[in-house]
């Protein structure tokens, strides 16, 4: 399902404060060294960092 048009604009990285995009049912940071990817669960992002899955 995806996010509200201006909704990703507003959004970013609670470890690093860059940018997400939305990629499946993730958003994922867009910060070089960082690369978080945070779930959607039920159209609500759920931007916790002990939620994010780690880069791999």
């Amino acid at each position: 399902m995806p996010l509200e048009a201006g909704l990703l604009e507003i959004l970013a990285c609670p470890a690093c404060h860059a940018p997400l995009k939305e990629q499946e049912s993730e958003l994922v940071c867009t910060g070089q060294d960082c690369g978080l990817a945070y779930p959607v669960r039920d159209g609500i992002p759920v931007l916790l960092v002990d939620e994010a899955r780690r880069p791999v």
